[in-house]
């Protein structure tokens, strides 16, 4: 099998996947509720989300920009925001082609040749970060949360925040040493990248008129950002969606608002990838610094 069948096969399973995720999704609600429950959103408190989201993913950008520095690629902010679009609007849009994270990694080795395990490893470690936070703040908001079942595994969790930032310094130090230094900056960027897009989930419960049971579906959104990484689907379209369905029938929530929260925010990230097609057509030339 060839390379390039192979990718085409993958990306044909990916949007089997979604399709049947997204067919399953609405058998279980009525897609009628789930509109109509959007009509009713506040345009306002849509576009401070809106807002909120760009800033994640610019403050995302910094968080890879310090681990290319470190490997040697002095690329500038700005050339790098410009990067981090296109690589959105290719793992969005352009599935069955070259993937975002792929993209800047051979634009990286391309232009300054820090090595491709380095320009591999600062990747990984960028999403990594990441995805700790995610963890970090999902255990925050599940012992803040009234729910029996963390009631239940109260110390677990507790013990499971420090834990976690531990292992992950441990694998850094061990196995990921160049980029040792920045380990601290890329969790306090992950930190407000995350927060960011809370704030921006917090912006959509509000447009949608959520007062009740705000902290869980925060928390169901977190798992669901999580689950979405996992590269089954197109986007993580339907995978995240599930997850919220899945999330809100297991905390007692409703199961028409969750998908409504989960439909508007990857609007959201298509509305904002979307930018991308700009640099697709017009290369971004990349910029250096001292």
């Amino acid at each position: 099998m060839t390379e390039k069948l192979r990718k085409k096969l993958i990306t044909a399973l990916k949007i089997v996947v979604s399709a049947v995720l997204i067919y399953f999704i609405f058998t279980k609600i009525e897609f009628k509720d789930v509109l109509q429950t959007l009509k009713k959103s506040d345009p306002l408190f849509l576009l401070l989300a809106l807002l909120f989201f760009v800033l994640s993913k610019v403050l995302a950008a910094f968080r890879t920009n310090l681990y290319f520095h470190q490997i040697g690629a002095k690329i500038s902010q700005l050339s790098n925001l410009k990067l981090y679009l296109l690589g959105m609007f290719y793992n969005l849009f352009l599935p069955g082609g070259i993937g975002g994270d792929a993209y800047k990694g051979y634009i990286i080795q391309k232009e300054y040749q820090p090595g491709t395990k380095k320009v591999v490893s600062s990747l990984l470690l960028d999403r990594l970060s990441g995805m700790l936070l995610l963890f970090v703040y999902a255990c925050a908001l599940a012992l803040l949360a009234k729910n029996e079942f963390f009631q239940s595994f109260y110390w677990l969790i507790t013990a499971a925040i420090p834990l976690s930032v531990v292992v992950f310094w441990f694998v850094n130090k061990i196995f990921f040493i160049t980029t040792l230094p920045v380990f601290w900056k890329s969790v306090g960027f992950s930190a407000l990248v995350q927060l960011a897009q809370l704030i921006s989930v917090l912006c959509i419960l509000k447009s949608l008129s959520v007062s009740l049971d705000t902290i869980e579906y925060l928390f169901v959104f977190l798992v669901s950002s999580i689950v979405s990484v996992i590269p089954l689907t197109i986007g993580g379209i339907g995978s995240r969606e599930v997850t919220f369905l899945y999330g809100a029938e297991w905390l007692g929530l409703d199961a028409n608002t969750s998908i409504g929260i989960s439909f508007t925010f990857f609007l959201i990230t298509a509305l904002t990838s979307l930018f991308g097609v700009i640099y697709h057509f017009k290369k971004p030339r990349l910029d250096s610094v001292d």
